[in-house]
């Protein structure tokens, strides 16, 4: 797959260029994959012996990561796993995670989890790389949620300060991405669902995130779609993998991967919930659930009318008539958003995670970039919104 350059040369979405990431090397889906696609990514990659990194809750009550070891030893290629990765990857356990990947001898991490081992997995190989030089090694992704993060060639950790932070290369993209819903069925709802509206959050924001190719808006467009048909089958019955498998596939669609020169927040959506997450310890799924359709009302009011256009064409796949407004058009896509939210169970508030309100402030002015931002005091108003 040939590395990739996206250049504009307007700020329109009309001219561009699109090409594949550096480093991805195949993608296998199904249910069952991982026995065949695991051996399948080794081989391509050259790698021979590997540090499974996961969170606590999916090794200690789940049988996920025994099936990727078992798989693993089946090689020879097992040397340890780490299981210390909290939510938002916190920086101490990324120097933990760093010390047992060189104590072990290591040559790829294979990451089985949500988005935080999947970051920290970046971020102990970024490390590593910085510490000891040489090529920053390979990593397999295994998601069991829906929060995308194997798609990007960013990783955010929470530094010591409790500030969540990031590193970027084109080389942290994970090499290799192996989809098996039935590895999901052991993630609890809230996680599971809450990380299906972070996906959601995905498809949208980058149908007005600059650089976005109309090519990749359409596919957010398919899991918009999906995303809101699935996500209520999920709910409904919990054990059909076919639709775990869908979704999985809508995550995907969400984020397609691409490489952009700098890492960045894809949106306002996105910015708020970075600046949520960590400091309140509030998970990535519920930010988005928070955040993600005041956002959409807001771009009503204050989007390019191109952006709104691309807002606005999520009814007809959506399969909802247009109101005769793109204005009203973009409210009612926030307004289906929120439905979506309420009906799966997932409507929170910031109170319930104690967010002071005096902290509303600081953070409206580290979501907008500056306070003499134009939609500073609209911005403030979401936050105020959502007590």
């Amino acid at each position: 797959m040939s590395g990739l350059d996206l250049n504009t040369y307007n700020s329109s979405n009309l001219q561009g260029s699109y090409s594949w990431t550096d480093t991805l090397r195949g993608i296998h889906f199904g249910p069952g994959s991982l026995n065949i696609a695991l051996p399948k990514l080794f081989k391509t990659l050259g790698a021979t012996k590997a540090l499974v990194v996961t969170g606590k809750s999916l090794h200690d009550k789940t049988d996920v990561v025994k099936k990727v070891e078992g798989v693993l030893k089946s090689m020879d290629a097992f040397g340890a796993t780490f299981y210390e990765i909290g939510e938002h990857s916190p920086v101490a356990g990324i120097r933990n995670g760093l010390k047992l990947f060189r104590d072990n001898g290591c040559d790829i991490i294979v990451a089985v989890g949500g988005g935080s081992p999947v970051d920290a997995s970046k971020a102990i190989l970024y490390f590593n790389h910085e510490e000891h030089g040489g090529e920053i090694l390979p990593q397999i992704a295994i998601p069991t949620t829906l929060s995308a993060a194997e798609y990007t060639i960013g990783a955010g950790y929470t530094n010591d300060e409790g500030q969540k932070v990031a590193v970027s290369s084109p080389k942290l993209a994970p090499a290799g991405i192996i989809l098996d819903a039935e590895l999901t069925l052991a993630t609890p709802e809230r996680l599971w669902l809450s990380t299906g509206i972070r996906a959601l959050d995905h498809a949208v924001e980058n149908l007005y995130r600059p650089l976005i190719p109309p090519p990749l808006k359409y596919m957010c467009y398919q899991a918009i779609h999906d995303l809101f048909k699935y996500l209520p089958e999920c709910k409904a019955n919990p054990q059909a993998v076919d639709v775990r498998q869908k979704l999985q596939i809508a995550s995907w669609l969400s984020l397609w991967p691409i490489k952009l020169e700098k890492y960045s927040a894809l949106g306002l959506s996105h910015a708020m919930g970075h600046k949520l997450g960590a400091r309140y310890s509030i998970p990535h799924g519920i930010t988005s659930c928070l955040s993600l359709a005041p956002v959409v009302k807001l771009k009503a009011e204050v989007a390019s009318e191109e952006d709104k256009e691309w807002l606005a064409g999520a009814l007809f796949h959506l399969r909802k008539p247009s109101t005769g407004s793109i204005e009203s058009d973009v409210l009612l896509l926030g307004d289906l958003i929120d439905e979506l939210v309420v009906n799966l169970g997932l409507k929170s508030s910031l109170s319930q995670y104690k967010v002071p309100k005096e902290d509303f402030e600081e953070l409206t002015t580290q979501s907008v970039g500056r306070k003499d931002d134009p939609t500073w005091d609209k911005v403030h108003k979401i936050f105020e919104s959502l007590y």
